[in-house]
């Protein structure tokens, strides 16, 4: 083989040799850089190699590394906090309002029943305070409202026509029902308040209790 060949080909093994010589020292620069600038304070100091040590190599530390810091920086699940916590569970003192997860309303009475000839359907309503203190609740006719319905026609309210203020705010004790008792003369009302409001014809109907967001059990009754 010709002497100079050998020389070139030589020449070409010698360079390749030192650029790899030189890549490597760059890549032990970069990765002892990164280790430096992670040795430091704050939550970059968390990461995966500290918890979970491996005794082989990783295939690539400067890609591990730029995981972990981008895993580092990621913002945390928010949490409630004390002040905010303490705040909700603020007991309640007595005499406040009743607020409606604390009320319990009911309707007794014309359950299946039939009412012939003059017969007036009778109704008991009752409102429980279950919180843990004593509580006001407005118990008057427009606020805690009985109303008689036959399908979609509403037949009569006690929101209907009150007279007077229609307020009538009590001291529900817990666990002490207050209780109210009415019975309907079988006429209809309506809100512009007719003075001969017509009667209501046989047939079958519903009577319920509301109070804001609160309702009562369903009562079904017949008039005949």
């Amino acid at each position: 083989m010709d002497p100079d060949t050998m020389r070139g080909d030589g020449g070409d093994v010698y360079w390749r040799r030192r650029m790899s010589v030189l890549v490597a020292v760059l890549v032990v620069v970069a990765v002892v850089a990164w280790a430096c600038s992670s040795g430091g304070s704050g939550p970059e100091r968390t990461s995966s190699a500290q918890s979970s040590p491996s005794a082989t190599p990783a295939a690539d530390p400067l890609l591990a590394g730029l995981r972990t810091l981008a895993m580092g920086t990621a913002s945390p699940s928010p949490t409630p906090s004390p002040a905010r916590t303490t705040a909700a569970a603020k007991p309640r003192r007595p005499g406040e309002p009743c607020t409606e997860q604390d009320l319990v309303l009911s309707l007794q009475g014309g359950k299946d029943q039939v009412y012939a000839g003059d017969a007036r359907p009778a109704f008991i309503v009752t409102l429980v305070n279950t919180g843990p203190v004593m509580c006001k609740a407005d118990v008057g006719p427009r606020t805690m409202e009985i109303r008689i319905t036959s399908g979609a026609d509403r037949i009569w309210s006690t929101a209907d026509c009150v007279s007077g203020v229609g307020t009538d705010v009590q001291d529900l004790q817990r666990g002490i029902p207050y209780v109210q008792t009415l019975s309907w003369d079988r006429r209809r009302s309506s809100t512009d308040c007719r003075s001969t409001p017509p009667s209501a014809l046989p047939g079958t109907y519903v009577a319920t209790a509301r109070m804001g967001g609160l309702r009562s059990t369903k009562g079904v009754f017949h008039l005949r």
